[in-house]
């Protein structure tokens, strides 16, 4: 999936792997950021961003893979299944949170 990022001004280039992680997944993102940079990146533009969401996240491996490439990747794990609708009631109850928060602080903030 490819999208642009406004306030990062870059392109983003998302990989859905269906397993886990391989250093080959890594390779292939490379080649994207790679290829986009030179061929969709505006001279106004950041470099792309890569980011491979995988259903298991093999953390050594994306550390020593990723480390020193020019371009800047990312991994995450992704959930196949729901977790119970207590957990997720409780996750959005906190996001709520965190919200009220910060647009509270950000009206303080305008007020000074």
């Amino acid at each position: 999936m490819l999208f642009f990022h406004r306030r990062l001004c870059s392109l983003i280039i998302i990989d859905l792997k269906i397993g886990g992680l391989v250093y080959a997944d890594i390779g292939q993102m490379h080649l994207y950021c790679n290829y986009a940079r030179v061929h969709w990146t505006q001279p106004d533009e950041n470099p792309p961003i890569g980011l491979i969401l995988c259903t298991q996240q093999n953390e050594a491996l994306a550390r020593y893979a990723l480390d020193g490439l020019p371009n800047k990747m990312l991994v995450r794990e992704y959930l196949t299944a729901l977790p119970p609708e207590s957990a997720l009631a409780k996750e959005v109850n906190r996001a709520r949170i965190i919200l009220v928060r910060q647009a509270e602080l950000r009206r303080m903030n305008r007020k000074k």
